[in-house]
């Protein structure tokens, strides 16, 4: 009979556990947008980054948005994974919150595993730099990417001391993008400062290949390409290890 009981209550156990992990799985992909957990293969994570960046202010509720606070500790984990050979960032972004998007594209830089990054839809403002932290970056033949200066938004103190720290903040994000692709500083400038292309604003557009042609991006393609390419430097990792 003890046997009997025993069996019916490590079934309801089980099922239990079911119940959490289906739960669990269902309020990741309602906050994160993923499935990333514990599955057969964890070899492979997708970060998407959709959306606004949101920072350090909370954006409406009706806003896409993705929020750093969420991505950060994401990034930690895989970073500690040892199950975890591959990054994969498939971008979709207007941008948003420039400290938030480039303190989100120096974490993915900094990652021991490989990674590719895939523009799908738009990769504009800060999104640029996201898009380029990236072992290697793709960018699909319809997706755009938007480069321009850093924009000015709310109260703005008129002095010298502001527009410095405006300048300062520019060259980070200059500096970081020629870093980690093969543009170069001055041909970014050049584009950042077009006046005849977007209204009422500064700045160029890239369409697709337009974006690897000028050294942005590193390869035209698809999510087939881009996942080919994160197994293939995995594999490159694993021998020089």
């Amino acid at each position: 009979m003890n046997e009997i009981y025993t069996k019916i209550n490590n079934e309801n156990i089980e099922k239990d556990k079911k119940l959490i992990e289906e739960k669990e799985k269902r309020e990741e992909i309602i906050e994160f947008g993923t499935t990333n957990g514990e599955t057969q293969d964890d070899s492979i994570q997708i970060l998407p980054i959709i959306g606004q960046i949101e920072g350090h202010q909370v954006l409406p509720a009706q806003s896409k948005s993705t929020k750093y606070e969420h991505v950060i500790p994401q990034l930690i984990s895989m970073e500690r994974n040892e199950k975890v050979k591959g990054v994969l960032i498939i971008l979709n972004t207007v941008g948003g919150d420039v400290e938030a998007g480039l303190a989100i594209a120096e974490m993915i830089n900094s990652l021991s595993k490989p990674t590719v990054s895939i523009v799908i839809g738009g990769g504009h403002s800060i999104g640029v730099p996201l898009a380029t932290s990236s072992s290697y970056s793709f960018i699909t033949p319809s997706a755009t990417m938007i480069v321009h200066p850093i924009r000015m938004n709310g109260f703005v103190i008129g002095v010298a001391q502001t527009f410095n720290y405006f300048q300062k903040m520019q060259e980070r994000i200059d500096n970081f993008i020629v870093r980690t692709s093969k543009i170069k500083k001055e041909e970014l400038k050049k584009m950042m400062l077009k006046s005849d292309e977007l209204l009422n604003d500064m700045g160029t557009i890239l369409i697709g290949n337009q974006a690897v042609e000028c050294g942005l991006i590193d390869e035209e393609g698809g999510i087939k390409d881009a996942l080919s390419k994160l197994k293939e430097l995995i594999n490159e990792k694993n021998k020089n290890n």
